[in-house]
C-alpha cells in the first residue's frame, strides 16, 4: 500500500492553528492528555480480553511508557492497549469533536478574544478559558501541537497483523502509511519545538505525572537510558476510588475528575462512597462546576464508567443514573456483577437496577444538603443544570416530588432563585394557583403587559425560560394541591385576590382603585370584533392590564402562546390559533376610542384603524412578527399625521 495523504475535516486546520499558536498557558497538559488516552486504550483492551483472551500479547500486564530522546528532541508515549487500524486513525485523528468542530471554534475564539499582534509571552494567562474548552470538545490529543513541530502515531490494533503510521505537522493535512510494530498498542511521538525541550527533562516529566496522572490505575513508567538511569514507575498505579478517603486530597480528586470526565473545571460536588452488604460497590461521582457544551445534544449519554472488580467494562453506562443526571461524571465499581457481563446484558440486570436506585437517592441527598446549606452555590448549579433536571419532572414519576423540592425558579418577587415551597408560602389571600409566564428571556418576561394586574395586586409570577417548562407543567399540574396557571391564559382570574393595603393611613376596602367600567367599552369591543374578524378568537375587557391598552391571551384550554411559537419555529405547527384580544377599560386611549365607537354609526374609520394597530402592537410585544408590515407602517403614519394636525 502506498502512503495516503488526507485533508483534515473542514475547519480543523483553523482549530489546529489556534491550538498550536494561541493557547500559551499550561502547555504541560498535552502530556496529561496523551497519558489519559493511553490509559483509556489499556482499559478498553482489558475489557475486550474478558470476551477474547487471545487478543493480548505477552504477559498481559498493561502499562504506559514514556521515552525521552534529547538528540531527536522527541518524547514518546507508548501503551500496550487496544490500538487502532487505518479506519480508526481516519475517524479518530482526522476528525475533531465530530459535529462539534464549528461550535468548538466559535467558543474557543470567543474565549481567546481578539488575536494579539506579535508573539505572546510565555506566561500569558489570558488563554486559560481556551484550555478549559479542550476537554469539553474531546480534542485533548490535538493539544500536543502546542509543543510539537510534528506528531507521529504508530499503532497496531489488537487482533490484527498490520501496523500503521499517522503523521501530521498540524497545518491542515495528515498522512497514513503502513508501518511495523511488534505488538498491539500505540506510540505517540511528539517532536518538540526548540522552545519546549524542557519536556525532555526527567524531573519535569516526573513532576507533570505526579501532578496530573498519579491517579491512573496502570503503571506510568519513565524509561531509563540503559546506562545511568533505570526504568522508574512515576505514579501510585492504584485505582483512586479504591483508596481510603482520608488518603485522597482535593487535588487528587480534581485530577481524577479531569481524567475520567474529560473536563477542565473544578468539580462542584464530589460523592465518594463504598457500599457493603447485600450489594457491594464503590462510587466516585462528580458534578461539574460548568456546563458541558453538548449537554442538550440528542446523542448525549450518561457520562459514567462501569468497572467490575476494578476491571473496566464500559463508558457511558446509561443504566447507572437517570438521563436527567447526564452531566454527572465518574466511576462505579461493582463487586457483584459478573466479570464477563456484556454491554447488552447490562440493560436487564437486576443488580444494576438496585445500584441505580441507590445512586440516584444518594445524589438527591447530596443536592438537598447543598440547597439547604449553600444556597448561592446551589443557585449556580441550578443555572447550569436546572433545565436538564426538569426533564425528570415528566420522565420520572417515582422521584417527581423530590425533583419538585429541588427545583428553583426566577420570579417577579425576587432577584434570585426561589423554590416552589417559597412561592406557596408567599401566596396572597384569595390566591388559589401558582402563576407562571413562559418565554425566551427573563428580563423581557418581567416587563410583559400580562403581569400588570399581578404586580398591582402583589401576586408573584414565576418566570420560565426553559423549553422543557412547557412539557413538565402539564404533566405535573399541581404542587401542594395548588394548580399551575399561565398568566397569559384567559382563565387567570385575579378578582378574588385583594390588592396590598396602602402604606399611608388611608383606609382601603381592598378593591381595585382603577376598577373601570367594562360596560362603557362594549361598543368599542363590538367594533374591534367586526374589524378584526377571524384574526382574533374574541375581544373582551381585561382584568389584568393596568398600564398597557391591550394584550393578547390564550383562551382557557388553548395552547400556550410560547409553546406555539416554539413549535412553529421547529416547523411542527402550520397555523397559529387565534388569540383573545383584551382591552384595558381604564386606559386613556381605550376610553377615547370607546367614545368614538359609541357615537359612530357603523364602524368609525379611526376605530377600525386603531383596532389593527393595537392588534399588531400586541403581537410585537409578544415577540411575534406582524402579518403586514407595510399596512402597519401606513396606519401608524396616518395616525401620527392626524395627531400632529
Amino acid at each position: 500500500m502506498t502512503k495516503e495523504t488526507f485533508t483534515f475535516q473542514a475547519e480543523v486546520s483553523k482549530l489546529l492553528d489556534i491550538v498550536a499558536h494561541a493557547l500559551y498557558s499550561h502547555k504541560e497538559i498535552f502530556l496529561r492528555e496523551l497519558i489519559s488516552n493511553a490509559s483509556d486504550a489499556c482499559d478498553k483492551l482489558r475489557y475486550e480480553t474478558l470476551i477474547n483472551p487471545g487478543l493480548v500479547d505477552g504477559s498481559g500486564i498493561f502499562q504506559v511508557t514514556l521515552r525521552a530522546d534529547k538528540k531527536a528532541r522527541s518524547l514518546t508515549i507508548s501503551d500496550n492497549g487496544i490500538g487502532m487500524n487505518r479506519d480508526d486513525l481516519v475517524e479518530t485523528l482526522g476528525t475533531i469533536a465530530r459535529s462539534g468542530t464549528q461550535a468548538f471554534m466559535d467558543a474557543l475564539t470567543q474565549a481567546q478574544g481578539p488575536k494579539k499582534k506579535g508573539k505572546a509571552k510565555k506566561d500569558d494567562d489570558a488563554p486559560g478559558a481556551g484550555i478549559d474548552l479542550i476537554g469539553q470538545f474531546g480534542v485533548g490529543f490535538y493539544s500536543s501541537f502546542m509543543v510539537a513541530d510534528r506528531v507521529e502515531v504508530t499503532t497496531r490494533k489488537a487482533g490484527e497483523d498490520k501496523a500503521w503510521l499517522w503523521t501530521s505537522d498540524g497545518t491542515g493535512e495528515f498522512s497514513i502509511d503502513e508501518a511495523e510494530r511488534d505488538g498491539h498498542g500505540t506510540d505517540v511521538t511528539v517532536f518538540l519545538k526548540k522552545d519546549d525541550k524542557e519536556f525532555l527533562d526527567a524531573p519535569r516529566i516526573e513532576n507533570i505525572v505526579k501532578t496530573y496522572s498519579d491517579h491512573i490505575s496502570i503503571p506510568i513508567v519513565l524509561a531509563g537510558d540503559g546506562k545511568d538511569a533505570e526504568d522508574r514507575t512515576l505514579n501510585q498505579a492504584s485505582a483512586l476510588w479504591t483508596r481510603e478517603k482520608k488518603d485522597i486530597g482535593a487535588e487528587d480528586y480534581k485530577e481524577f475528575y479531569h481524567h475520567v470526565g474529560h473536563m477542565y473545571d473544578d468539580p462542584w460536588l464530589t460523592i465518594h462512597n463504598r457500599v457493603e452488604g447485600v450489594m457491594a460497590y464503590t462510587n466516585l461521582l462528580f458534578v461539574p462546576s460548568s456546563r458541558p457544551f453538548d449537554l442538550f445534544s440528542p446523542e448525549r449519554k450518561t457520562q459514567l464508567k462501569l468497572y467490575v472488580k476494578r476491571v473496566y467494562i464500559t463508558d457511558n453506562c446509561d443504566e447507572l443514573l437517570p438521563g436527567y443526571f447526564r452531566f454527572i461524571r465518574g466511576v462505579v465499581d461493582s463487586e457483584d456483577l459478573p466479570l464477563n457481563i456484556s454491554r447488552e446484558m447490562l440493560q436487564h440486570n437486576p443488580a444494576l437496577t438496585k445500584i441505580r436506585k441507590a445512586l440516584t437517592k444518594r445524589v438527591f441527598n447530596e443536592l438537598k444538603k447543598k440547597a439547604e446549606k449553600a444556597a448561592d452555590e446551589y443557585a449556580a448549579f441550578w443555572d447550569n443544570f436546572g433545565a436538564v433536571m426538569k426533564e425528570g419532572l415528566y420522565e420520572d414519576f417515582e422521584n417527581r416530588e423530590t425533583l419538585l423540592g429541588l427545583a428553583r425558579f426566577r420570579s417577579t418577587a425576587d432577584d434570585g432563585l426561589i423554590s416552589l415551597a417559597d412561592y406557596v408560602g408567599r401566596m396572597k389571600d384569595g390566591q388559589d394557583a401558582i402563576y407562571y409566564i413562559s418565554g425566551d428571556d427573563t428580563a423581557a418576561l418581567a416587563q410583559s403587559p400580562h403581569l400588570e394586574g399581578f404586580k398591582a395586586k402583589g401576586v408573584e409570577v414565576l418566570l420560565l425560560t426553559d423549553a422543557v417548562d412547557e412539557f413538565w407543567i402539564p404533566s405535573v399540574a399541581t404542587f401542594e394541591e395548588k394548580p399551575f396557571k399561565s398568566a397569559t391564559r384567559g382563565g387567570a382570574d385575579l378578582s378574588e385576590i385583594d390588592k396590598p393595603k396602602a402604606d399611608d393611613d388611608t383606609k382601603s376596602d381592598g378593591k381595585d382603585s382603577n376598577s373601570g367600567d367594562a360596560a362603557r367599552v362594549e361598543p368599542l369591543i363590538a367594533a374591534f370584533k367586526v374589524a378584526l374578524g377571524d384574526k382574533v378568537k374574541d375581544v373582551r375587557a381585561s382584568e389584568r392590564l393596568t398600564d398597557s391598552p391591550v394584550c393578547l391571551v390564550a383562551e382557557e384550554g388553548d395552547m400556550d402562546m410560547h409553546i406555539e411559537r416554539l413549535l412553529k419555529q421547529h416547523n411542527q405547527l402550520d397555523a397559529a390559533t387565534p388569540r383573545v384580544l383584551e382591552v384595558n377599560p381604564d386606559h386613556g386611549l381605550i376610553g377615547k376610542l370607546a367614545e368614538k365607537a359609541k357615537q359612530a354609526e357603523g364602524i368609525d374609520p379611526t376605530v377600525e384603524e386603531a383596532a389593527f394597530l393595537l392588534f399588531d402592537q400586541a403581537r410585537i410585544v409578544e415577540g411575534e412578527t406582524i402579518a403586514d408590515p407595510l399596512a402597519f407602517s401606513r396606519r401608524m403614519t396616518a395616525i401620527m399625521e392626524k395627531g400632529l394636525g
